[in-house]
């Protein structure tokens, strides 16, 4: 995000007409700013290295091979750069892969422009993103994949009320700072409640956390 607020957006879409229909949504939308666009991986990659946005709205129908190596290498080389998948669909074992690589949120083409815009900041503020729709499959392949060495589902959980409320906050979207101004808390407390949470639940950090409660039906009531 530049210091004016804007998020800088590159759209990375093999077809004129998709990249031409996300920048007329994009740049209607208050904030955004359109930095370029790019029509496969190459030239998304040498935009990214010119441009340096802030997003990259990066559609899986740029041939596989050629998505993954986008993501890999933004990711490795570009950290300040988030990448936002774009695909008609999504299968669990795709969004594992594609988390592995440094992607930080997932949105389908189906979703609404207000689901697209609220994910492009949730993104751009260092949250991950990942439609409620995805959850399930996701849980799933975490919990094949070892969830990174933890179990989703210990219990019983041994939550107190109060680390329920910064789970469910965390399930929002939201940021420690975000969390201690709604809670009224000091943010090193809310640092504090994650760590416990992250013992008690099993996870190890707040993509996991984020999933585990929306498996569990823990939403924010605010």
């Amino acid at each position: 995000m530049k210091e004016n607020g804007t998020i800088e957006i590159l759209i990375a879409d093999e077809h004129a007409m998709c990249r031409e229909a996300l920048r007329h949504l994009l740049e209607r939308e208050p904030g955004f700013s359109i930095a370029g666009e790019a029509s496969e991986g190459e030239g998304t990659l040498e935009k990214v290295a010119l441009l340096k946005p802030d997003i990259v709205l990066l559609d899986l129908a740029i041939p596989r091979s050629a998505a993954l190596e986008v993501l890999s290498r933004i990711h490795e080389q570009y950290s300040k750069t988030r990448v936002l998948i774009l695909a008609e669909s999504l299968d669990a074992g795709r969004i594992v892969e594609c988390l592995k690589l440094g992607t930080r949120g997932f949105v389908l083409k189906e979703s609404t422009p207000h689901v697209l815009f609220k994910s492009i900041r949730a993104v751009s503020s260092g949250e991950y993103w990942i439609g409620r729709a995805m959850v399930a499959d996701l849980v799933n392949a975490l919990r094949a994949n070892g969830g990174g060495g933890h179990d989703l589902q210990p219990a019983p959980f041994g939550l107190t009320r109060r680390e329920l409320e910064v789970v469910s906050e965390v399930a929002e979207g939201c940021t420690n700072k975000n969390i201690a101004q709604k809670l009224s808390i000091a943010e090193q407390t809310v640092k504090h409640h994650l760590t416990s949470i992250f013992q008690k639940v099993g996870v190890s950090n707040r993509l996991e956390l984020a999933v585990f409660a929306m498996h569990r039906g823990i939403h924010s009531n605010s």
